[in-house]
């Protein structure tokens, strides 16, 4: 895979989240000494079955058959009160930090926002929140504990089988410690990898394509394209079934090649301690005490080994994550800026690309002052709604100034500028609550008389009240339950309703009929004496309010006679 794909190596992104347990690490550190001391304990219940075998064969152990059999069965009741803690103290830690990453996500996008939610790709950030924050639960709870038990428990072991039984015996072990849990992986990791790596890549892609069709399913319905759509979400499902089955397949050969590696070096200790028996390096006790131990030390690094079937997909996901978080933002918050009460805009010598080399819009000049009502017109995908998002700061102009009573747009503090303009886009989202929550959000104390005012000037107030619960109707999830028009008017009462000084409207009255755009048109020219609007249409109607006009063409904006 390229490396625009996973820019991170696996190393560096277990590293950036470990990091990110904070104050939480004494617990995971208690939950590794509970998963060490509990496998230990594990081993134990066959390692003094063995003892007690060795002693019936004549070995010398100072232990009676009752205590060997009474610590064994310690061993076992022990392990079930460790191995609960273990789990309990991961999952605390793995929860805890989904809240958190869930917590930096969403602050990461406030700050990326509004720029990073002018993408196509909203399937993908939804993806980001939902299953690759899920994905990496497999992290916290089942990855780094095991690594650092695994470490542990092997340490121990060697130490145990080299002291008690014999260093051939521990020698063979860490061999097959290192290849069960190291070079095992580290072969099967690279196919591994790119299979996680393009399974979550496809997976985005879907998710992105399937919610846009939901979305859009009455569009789809009403241009009989459903065949065309289902027939791309077929293809997309087959594509992500196809790498699906690719990644198991690349993971059921790792599985394999373990356990075939862990049946082998069983065989292996079984002939070491043999041989060290028949040479008379070796007592059968000893032996038997020994093979054992090692017998039942494989479960950590076996573990181990499963992991990078597992991490694929965690790394992706984390890379993905890290990625959003380290993400810089278009422009960055004004905070210590200054603050103004609007008057006036004046715009000159504005230049703005996307991409740093093709311009949409150069050299731009435009003023308005309160009072006025400002025409935009121009070709669709000429710059219009671009310019309107430059006087909200949403990117950061290449050249020029856009000064708000003389400052700059760059020193003007960022919540100030948001109180003292507010834009209405050619799309009106809707929430899932009341008519009336949703009015409120650009004004939550306003009184009942203020909620009815604005509507009215917006001219949905009538339609509202033949709703069967008025104001306090639901919306519905997408806004479902209302037209595109009615929608629109709803977002329109809401700028009304917030009061700014300055109001930028992108097709106000596009998805309205012509009576509906001679109410809200009438509204917006008495509304002019208090403050400034900027409007943005295609209908020649709508431009019959306006003072002046601005005609934009070829990235420029000239005005021209009304």
């Amino acid at each position: 895979m390229s490396k625009q794909n996973l820019r991170r190596s696996g190393a560096k992104i277990m590293a950036s989240l470990i990091l990110l347990l904070g104050s939480l690490a004494y617990i995971m550190i208690l939950a590794v000494i509970n998963g060490s001391i509990g496998f230990i304990c594990a081993m134990g219940v066959t390692v003094f079955g063995a003892v007690g075998v060795a002693k019936a064969l004549g070995e010398a152990i100072a232990l009676s058959y009752g205590l060997i059999i009474g610590l064994a069965v310690g061993c076992g009741i022990l392990r079930g009160l460790l191995r609960y803690f273990e789990q309990y103290s991961n999952h605390f830690i793995a929860f805890q930090l989904l809240a958190v990453l869930r917590d930096k996500i969403f602050g990461a996008l406030r700050a990326l926002a509004p720029a990073k939610l002018e993408s196509k790709q909203k399937g993908s950030i939804i993806a980001m929140i939902t299953s690759d924050i899920e994905t990496l639960e497999v992290f916290y709870a089942h990855t780094i504990s095991p690594i650092a038990i695994a470490v542990l428990v092997s340490t121990a072991v060697f130490l145990f089988v080299g002291f008690v039984s014999s260093w051939y015996l521990a020698l063979v072990a860490i061999v097959a410690y290192l290849m069960i849990g190291i070079v095992v992986p580290m072969i099967s990791s690279s196919s591994l990898k790119e299979s996680g790596v393009k399974y979550r890549a496809e997976f985005a892609s879907f998710n992105a394509y399937f919610l846009d069709s939901i979305k859009g399913v009455k569009d789809i319905v009403l241009n009989n394209a459903g065949a065309e759509r289902e027939k791309e979400v077929n293809r997309r499902s087959e594509l992500l079934l196809k790498e699906t089955k690719k990644m198991k397949h690349n993971s059921t050969r790792a599985a394999a090649a373990t356990e075939l590696t862990v049946s082998l070096f069983i065989i292996a200790t079984l002939i070491v301690g043999i041989v060290l028996v028949h040479f008379d390096m070796l007592s059968i006790g000893k032996m038997i005490i020994g093979v054992v131990a090692v017998f039942g030390s494989f479960g950590p690094v076996i573990a181990i080994s499963a992991l990078p079937s597992n991490l694929t997909q965690t790394f992706a996901s984390g890379d993905r994550v890290l990625n959003l978080l380290a993400e810089k933002p278009a422009v960055t918050e004004v905070k210590n800026g200054e603050n103004i009460e609007y008057e006036n805009l004046n715009v000159s010598g504005l230049s703005f690309s996307y991409d740093g080399q093709t311009e949409v819009l150069q050299d731009i000049k435009m003023h308005a002052e309160k009072g006025e009502i400002i025409g935009i017109v121009g070709e669709s995908g000429c710059g219009k709604s671009t310019f309107l998002k430059l006087l909200l700061r949403f990117w950061q102009k290449n050249g020029g100034e856009i000064a708000y009573n003389g400052i700059d747009v760059d020193k003007v503090n960022s919540e100030n500028l948001l109180d003292n303009v507010t834009m209405v886009s050619q799309t009106t989202y809707l929430f899932d609550e009341t008519i009336e929550d949703n009015l409120r959000i650009a004004k939550p104390n306003a009184t009942q008389g203020e909620l009815e005012a604005a509507c009215r000037l917006a001219s949905v107030h009538d339609f509202i009240m033949t709703l069967p619960n008025g104001y306090k109707t639901q919306v519905g999830t997408l806004g479902d339950n209302l037209s595109a028009g009615e929608k629109q008017r709803i977002g329109l009462a809401r700028a009304f309703l917030k009061g700014s000084e300055l109001i930028l409207l992108d097709e106000p009255t596009s998805n309205v009929d012509s009576i509906n755009e001679g109410i809200i048109l009438k509204a917006l020219k008495e509304q002019k004496s208090k403050k400034s609007i900027i409007l943005v249409s295609h209908r020649e109607s709508t431009m019959a309010i306006a003072d002046r006009i601005y005609k934009v063409e070829n990235g420029q904006m000239q005005e021209v006679k009304v």
